[in-house]
Protein backbone atom coordinates (compact mmCIF):
# COMPACT_ATOMS: atom_id res chain seq x y z
CA UNK A 1 0.00 0.00 0.00
CA UNK A 2 1.42 3.39 -1.00
CA UNK A 3 2.36 5.37 2.08
CA UNK A 4 2.44 8.63 0.22
CA UNK A 5 0.66 10.05 2.25
CA UNK A 6 2.74 9.52 5.47
CA UNK A 7 5.64 11.22 4.62
CA UNK A 8 8.64 10.40 7.40
CA UNK A 9 9.00 14.61 8.12
CA UNK A 10 5.31 14.99 8.54
CA UNK A 11 4.99 11.88 11.00
CA UNK A 12 7.73 13.23 12.93
CA UNK A 13 6.73 16.69 13.72
CA UNK A 14 3.07 15.59 14.60
CA UNK A 15 4.39 13.39 17.07
CA UNK A 16 7.04 15.64 18.89
CA UNK A 17 3.97 17.91 19.15
CA UNK A 18 1.92 15.53 21.06
CA UNK A 19 4.52 14.16 22.84
CA UNK A 20 5.25 17.95 24.00
CA UNK A 21 1.57 18.18 24.97
CA UNK A 22 1.52 14.74 26.77
CA UNK A 23 4.32 14.75 28.69
CA UNK A 24 4.48 18.20 29.82
CA UNK A 25 7.74 18.82 32.00
CA UNK A 26 7.79 15.44 32.38
CA UNK A 27 6.70 11.85 32.97
CA UNK A 28 6.70 12.18 36.57
CA UNK A 29 5.30 8.41 37.15
CA UNK A 30 7.88 6.68 35.25
CA UNK A 31 10.90 8.71 35.72
CA UNK A 32 10.30 8.20 39.63
CA UNK A 33 9.69 4.34 39.07
CA UNK A 34 12.25 4.03 36.72
CA UNK A 35 15.34 5.70 38.75
CA UNK A 36 14.18 3.91 42.17
CA UNK A 37 14.59 0.65 40.10
CA UNK A 38 17.08 1.26 37.28
CA UNK A 39 16.90 3.90 34.77
CA UNK A 40 18.31 1.99 32.12
CA UNK A 41 16.12 -1.40 32.83
CA UNK A 42 15.13 -3.46 29.70
CA UNK A 43 11.64 -3.74 29.19
CA UNK A 44 9.79 -6.08 26.80
CA UNK A 45 6.27 -5.64 25.80
CA UNK A 46 3.66 -6.98 22.90
CA UNK A 47 1.85 -4.63 20.91
CA UNK A 48 -1.79 -7.29 21.20
CA UNK A 49 -5.26 -6.52 19.29
CA UNK A 50 -8.54 -7.91 21.77
CA UNK A 51 -10.85 -7.71 18.70
CA UNK A 52 -11.08 -8.18 15.23
CA UNK A 53 -10.23 -5.78 13.01
CA UNK A 54 -7.40 -4.00 10.31
CA UNK A 55 -4.47 -2.83 11.40
CA UNK A 56 -3.12 0.91 10.74
CA UNK A 57 -0.18 3.10 11.79
CA UNK A 58 2.60 1.21 11.53
CA UNK A 59 5.29 4.40 10.84
CA UNK A 60 3.66 6.86 13.46
CA UNK A 61 3.99 4.10 16.10
CA UNK A 62 7.13 3.40 15.12
CA UNK A 63 7.99 7.23 15.33
CA UNK A 64 7.02 8.04 18.65
CA UNK A 65 9.54 6.08 20.13
CA UNK A 66 12.21 6.61 17.66
CA UNK A 67 11.68 10.87 18.68
CA UNK A 68 11.59 9.95 22.70
CA UNK A 69 14.46 7.25 22.60
CA UNK A 70 16.11 7.34 18.89
CA UNK A 71 18.00 3.96 19.04
CA UNK A 72 17.27 2.72 22.56
CA UNK A 73 13.89 1.22 22.07
CA UNK A 74 13.22 -1.44 19.02
CA UNK A 75 9.81 -2.03 17.53
CA UNK A 76 9.52 -5.11 15.83
CA UNK A 77 6.25 -5.91 13.41
CA UNK A 78 4.63 -8.84 12.92
CA UNK A 79 1.58 -7.13 10.62
CA UNK A 80 1.88 -4.08 8.31
CA UNK A 81 -0.15 -1.58 7.23
CA UNK A 82 -3.75 -3.30 5.91
CA UNK A 83 -2.85 -6.91 7.14
CA UNK A 84 -5.86 -8.40 8.95
CA UNK A 85 -5.74 -8.60 12.60
CA UNK A 86 -7.38 -11.25 14.82
CA UNK A 87 -8.49 -11.16 18.92
CA UNK A 88 -5.69 -12.40 20.41
CA UNK A 89 -3.20 -11.41 18.01
CA UNK A 90 0.46 -10.15 18.83
CA UNK A 91 0.55 -7.25 16.25
CA UNK A 92 4.41 -6.37 17.27
CA UNK A 93 7.27 -6.34 20.04
CA UNK A 94 8.64 -3.55 21.47
CA UNK A 95 12.30 -4.06 23.54
CA UNK A 96 14.30 -1.54 25.12
CA UNK A 97 14.62 1.08 27.88
CA UNK A 98 11.51 0.90 30.08
CA UNK A 99 11.35 4.56 30.95
CA UNK A 100 11.00 5.08 26.78
CA UNK A 101 8.30 2.11 26.58
CA UNK A 102 6.39 2.86 29.22
CA UNK A 103 6.62 7.23 28.24
CA UNK A 104 5.10 6.47 25.30
CA UNK A 105 3.07 3.64 25.50
CA UNK A 106 -0.16 6.16 25.58
CA UNK A 107 0.60 8.33 22.81
CA UNK A 108 1.70 5.20 20.32
CA UNK A 109 -1.41 3.89 21.36
CA UNK A 110 -3.84 6.51 20.50
CA UNK A 111 -2.17 6.72 16.91
CA UNK A 112 -2.65 2.61 15.88
CA UNK A 113 -6.25 2.47 17.57
CA UNK A 114 -7.95 5.64 15.98
CA UNK A 115 -6.20 4.39 12.82
CA UNK A 116 -7.15 0.72 12.68
CA UNK A 117 -10.69 2.11 14.13
CA UNK A 118 -11.17 3.85 10.49
CA UNK A 119 -9.07 1.29 8.08
CA UNK A 120 -11.48 -1.66 9.64
CA UNK A 121 -14.51 0.56 9.28
CA UNK A 122 -13.49 2.01 6.02
CA UNK A 123 -13.20 -1.39 4.51
CA UNK A 124 -16.15 -2.96 6.11
CA UNK A 125 -18.16 -0.61 4.14
CA UNK A 126 -15.52 -1.07 0.57
CA UNK A 127 -16.64 -4.58 0.62
CA UNK A 128 -20.20 -3.92 0.40
CA UNK A 129 -19.68 -1.13 -2.29
CA UNK A 130 -17.33 -3.30 -4.53
CA UNK A 131 -19.62 -5.86 -5.43
CA UNK A 132 -21.43 -3.62 -8.05
CA UNK A 133 -18.11 -1.39 -9.11
CA UNK A 134 -18.77 1.47 -6.77
CA UNK A 135 -15.54 3.20 -5.05
CA UNK A 136 -16.48 4.50 -0.69
CA UNK A 137 -14.72 7.46 -0.22
CA UNK A 138 -14.34 9.71 3.07
CA UNK A 139 -15.06 13.40 3.11
CA UNK A 140 -13.56 16.64 4.94
CA UNK A 141 -15.37 15.75 8.03
CA UNK A 142 -12.33 14.87 9.98
CA UNK A 143 -10.38 15.59 13.25
CA UNK A 144 -8.39 19.54 13.35
CA UNK A 145 -4.61 18.52 12.66
CA UNK A 146 -5.29 14.77 12.11
CA UNK A 147 -6.70 14.66 9.54
CA UNK A 148 -3.64 13.65 7.30
CA UNK A 149 -3.80 10.26 9.71
CA UNK A 150 -7.51 9.91 8.99
CA UNK A 151 -7.28 9.80 5.50
CA UNK A 152 -4.33 7.38 4.79
CA UNK A 153 -6.37 5.18 7.36
CA UNK A 154 -9.16 5.37 4.74
CA UNK A 155 -6.55 5.02 1.90
CA UNK A 156 -5.26 1.58 3.97
CA UNK A 157 -9.23 0.27 4.29
CA UNK A 158 -10.50 1.19 1.18
CA UNK A 159 -7.75 2.29 -1.27
CA UNK A 160 -9.72 5.45 -2.34
CA UNK A 161 -9.80 8.65 -1.27
CA UNK A 162 -12.06 11.88 -2.03
CA UNK A 163 -10.53 15.24 -1.84
CA UNK A 164 -7.59 15.91 0.57
CA UNK A 165 -8.61 19.73 1.42
CA UNK A 166 -9.93 22.64 -0.70
CA UNK A 167 -7.62 23.32 -3.21
CA UNK A 168 -7.48 19.76 -4.55
CA UNK A 169 -11.06 19.93 -6.22
CA UNK A 170 -13.50 22.30 -7.18
CA UNK A 171 -16.79 21.11 -5.03
CA UNK A 172 -19.70 23.77 -5.31
CA UNK A 173 -22.28 23.20 -2.80
CA UNK A 174 -25.70 24.04 -2.54
CA UNK A 175 -24.72 27.33 -0.39
CA UNK A 176 -22.09 28.87 -3.22
CA UNK A 177 -24.66 27.96 -6.19
CA UNK A 178 -27.59 30.09 -3.59
CA UNK A 179 -24.79 32.80 -4.07
CA UNK A 180 -25.57 33.43 -7.75
CA UNK A 181 -29.43 32.86 -7.45
CA UNK A 182 -29.14 29.01 -8.12
CA UNK A 183 -26.82 29.32 -11.48
CA UNK A 184 -25.24 26.38 -11.63
CA UNK A 185 -23.88 27.20 -15.26
CA UNK A 186 -22.64 30.95 -13.95
CA UNK A 187 -20.80 29.10 -11.23
CA UNK A 188 -19.07 26.51 -13.57
CA UNK A 189 -17.88 29.11 -15.68
CA UNK A 190 -16.58 31.25 -12.41
CA UNK A 191 -14.55 28.12 -11.20
CA UNK A 192 -13.41 27.01 -14.61
CA UNK A 193 -11.65 30.83 -15.24
CA UNK A 194 -9.59 30.38 -12.42
CA UNK A 195 -8.89 26.84 -11.43
CA UNK A 196 -5.66 24.96 -13.30
CA UNK A 197 -6.55 22.54 -16.12
CA UNK A 198 -5.47 19.43 -13.51
CA UNK A 199 -8.73 20.63 -11.68
CA UNK A 200 -11.79 18.77 -11.33
CA UNK A 201 -14.94 20.56 -10.99
CA UNK A 202 -18.14 19.03 -8.72
CA UNK A 203 -21.26 19.88 -8.46
CA UNK A 204 -23.65 19.24 -5.41
CA UNK A 205 -27.49 18.64 -6.96
CA UNK A 206 -30.44 18.50 -4.97
CA UNK A 207 -32.65 16.95 -7.67
CA UNK A 208 -33.45 15.95 -11.45
CA UNK A 209 -33.57 19.84 -12.56
CA UNK A 210 -29.81 20.49 -11.14
CA UNK A 211 -28.40 17.36 -12.81
CA UNK A 212 -29.45 18.74 -15.65
CA UNK A 213 -27.74 21.69 -15.52
CA UNK A 214 -24.74 20.58 -14.10
CA UNK A 215 -24.41 18.23 -17.17
CA UNK A 216 -24.74 20.74 -19.76
CA UNK A 217 -22.45 23.34 -17.47
CA UNK A 218 -20.00 20.43 -17.75
CA UNK A 219 -19.07 19.54 -14.45
CA UNK A 220 -16.67 16.62 -13.92
CA UNK A 221 -18.76 15.13 -11.27
CA UNK A 222 -22.18 15.12 -10.06
CA UNK A 223 -23.13 14.96 -6.35
CA UNK A 224 -26.06 13.46 -5.99
CA UNK A 225 -26.65 14.92 -2.57
CA UNK A 226 -30.10 13.24 -0.02
CA UNK A 227 -31.60 11.29 -2.94
CA UNK A 228 -33.94 8.68 -2.86
CA UNK A 229 -33.17 5.17 -4.53
CA UNK A 230 -35.24 5.72 -7.47
CA UNK A 231 -34.17 9.60 -8.00
CA UNK A 232 -30.53 8.14 -7.89
CA UNK A 233 -31.09 5.88 -10.05
CA UNK A 234 -32.90 8.15 -12.64
CA UNK A 235 -29.86 10.56 -12.32
CA UNK A 236 -26.97 7.98 -13.49
CA UNK A 237 -29.47 6.95 -16.46
CA UNK A 238 -29.51 10.80 -17.29
CA UNK A 239 -25.52 11.22 -16.91
CA UNK A 240 -24.89 8.35 -18.59
CA UNK A 241 -21.23 8.27 -18.06
CA UNK A 242 -20.74 12.04 -19.06
CA UNK A 243 -19.25 12.78 -15.72
CA UNK A 244 -18.23 10.89 -12.76
CA UNK A 245 -21.60 10.25 -10.34
CA UNK A 246 -21.04 10.54 -6.69
CA UNK A 247 -23.98 9.59 -3.64
CA UNK A 248 -23.94 11.11 -0.56
CA UNK A 249 -25.94 11.79 2.83
CA UNK A 250 -28.03 9.47 4.28
CA UNK A 251 -25.03 6.75 3.31
CA UNK A 252 -24.81 3.91 6.72
CA UNK A 253 -24.43 -0.01 6.41
CA UNK A 254 -27.79 -0.48 6.22
CA UNK A 255 -28.24 1.81 3.44
CA UNK A 256 -25.17 1.53 1.16
CA UNK A 257 -26.07 -1.48 -0.95
CA UNK A 258 -29.29 -0.54 -2.37
CA UNK A 259 -27.04 2.90 -2.90
CA UNK A 260 -24.45 0.95 -4.90
CA UNK A 261 -26.65 -0.84 -6.84
CA UNK A 262 -28.02 2.30 -8.43
CA UNK A 263 -24.94 2.44 -10.63
CA UNK A 264 -23.24 5.64 -9.04
CA UNK A 265 -19.26 5.24 -9.41
CA UNK A 266 -18.77 6.86 -5.56
CA UNK A 267 -20.49 7.30 -2.70
CA UNK A 268 -18.74 9.55 0.16
CA UNK A 269 -19.37 9.31 3.44
CA UNK A 270 -18.18 10.84 7.06
CA UNK A 271 -19.73 7.74 8.95
CA UNK A 272 -15.96 5.93 8.15
CA UNK A 273 -14.74 8.11 9.93
CA UNK A 274 -16.94 9.73 12.33
CA UNK A 275 -18.31 6.26 12.88
CA UNK A 276 -15.10 4.54 13.83
CA UNK A 277 -14.11 5.18 17.60
CA UNK A 278 -10.64 2.98 18.48
CA UNK A 279 -9.40 -0.94 17.73
CA UNK A 280 -8.71 -2.10 21.28
CA UNK A 281 -5.27 -2.48 21.45
CA UNK A 282 -3.15 -2.75 24.27
CA UNK A 283 -0.07 -3.59 25.28
CA UNK A 284 1.17 -6.88 27.24
CA UNK A 285 4.11 -7.30 29.39
CA UNK A 286 6.23 -10.02 28.61
CA UNK A 287 7.43 -11.75 31.83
Amino acid sequence: MAKYLLNDFIIEEHVKKALVEDIGYGDITTDSVCAYLDNDKIFQVYLTTRCDGVFCGEDVFKKVFEVLAKDKVTVEFYFHDGDEIKKGDKIAKISGFARYILTGERLALNYVQRMSAIAAMSRKYQLVAQKYGARVVDTRKNTPNFRIFEKYAVKIGTGHLHRFNLCDCVMLKDNHIALLGGDIKKAVELVRENISHAHKIEVECDNVSQVKLALEAGADIIMLDNMSIEQMRECVKLIDKKAIVEASGGVNLSTLEEIAKCGVDVISTSAIVAGASTLDLAFDYVS
